[in-house]
């Protein structure tokens, strides 16, 4: 059905409804002129006479009354429909979907989601544990979570976490008989546990900054992993340097099964954001999430 029909249907309704064109006209907030023309056009393309007209009163044909009978339960059906659709605005409900990295969806998102999601039952959360950078609009996510240096200058972007920090940590056993890096350059005399970069293929090398001094420094050692957990499970058995977020290594260095080194060479860095498109058309469910994400010192 075109909308224009489904105008001429709700005319002829109103004008049912109200016997009278006058009426209905203020009603509609129209005059009369056009909806008698709107009626006429109706009646013309279903080729029946739908309304009787006197000087007193207006009221439906046989046939109006035939269409009235089905006309006013689906015309209601639709109202009741978009009046709950307007709920929808207040009432957190329905399905958001997030982008974000392993670490930013253990560390920061399923904390929170535990909490919330048990109190508002209509809100489902789909997250996508995705390595690299992702264009949310195209892949239709509503919102991503990635460091704030990464974002995009056209997002609005809501810090959720911290300033990171890097850590280059080694086992006790690994730094027996040997002497502890003290500036990046000491690394070439050391066995590194290299990362492959998930998104390039690449070589991750070391990000490490002291002053106005950025060094990037490419390492060597026996071993090359893509995952975190594996660099350090090898760096706790003593098998080299490894260089990590400082929050994934915080037990093992308070209970000494990692020794950090390095430290001056490793300052804070941005933390992790949300992003996403625009602020305008957001659902009560997506404003109750970024709330509940929002990073508060």
């Amino acid at each position: 059905m075109r909308r224009e029909e489904l105008v001429d249907l709700n005319a002829f309704l109103i004008v049912a409804e109200e016997q009278s064109f006058t009426r209905a006209a203020a009603r509609m907030g129209t005059s009369q002129s056009t909806l008698s023309y709107t009626i006429r056009r109706l009646e013309t393309r279903l080729g029946v006479r739908l309304l009787t007209r006197t000087t007193r009163r207006v009221s439906p044909t046989e046939a109006g009354e035939r269409l009235l009978r089905t006309l006013a339960p689906a015309l209601d059906s639709i109202a009741g429909e978009i009046e709950q659709l307007g709920q929808l605005r207040d009432r957190p409900a329905g399905t958001i979907r997030i982008t974000t990295s392993e670490h930013a969806a253990n560390r920061l998102l399923w904390p929170v989601l535990e909490k919330l999601l048990p109190e508002y039952p209509d809100v489902h959360v789909e997250l996508a544990v995705q390595a690299g950078l992702t264009d949310i609009v195209a892949e239709r996510f509503d919102a991503g979570v990635r460091l704030g240096e990464s974002i995009a200058k056209d997002m609005v972007a809501v810090r959720i976490g911290p300033d990171l920090r890097m850590a280059v940590v080694g086992a006790p056993s690994y730094f027996a008989g040997k002497k502890k890096p003290k500036t990046p350059q000491d690394l070439a005399h050391h066995q590194c546990i290299n990362m492959r970069m998930e998104t390039s293929g690449r070589i991750y090398a070391w990000e490490l900054e002291k002053g106005k001094r950025e060094l990037h420094v490419r390492v060597e050692g026996q071993l090359v992993f893509n995952n975190i957990p594996m660099i350090l499970r090898a760096a706790t058995a003593g098998f080299g340097l490894a260089c990590v977020l400082e929050d994934q290594v915080t037990g093992h260095i308070a209970d000494g099964r990692l020794v950090r080194v390095l430290e001056d060479w490793c300052p804070p860095f941005s933390g992790y954001h949300l992003y996403y498109p625009s602020r305008r058309q957001s659902s009560a469910a997506f404003r109750l999430l970024v709330d509940a994400l929002r990073y508060r010192q």
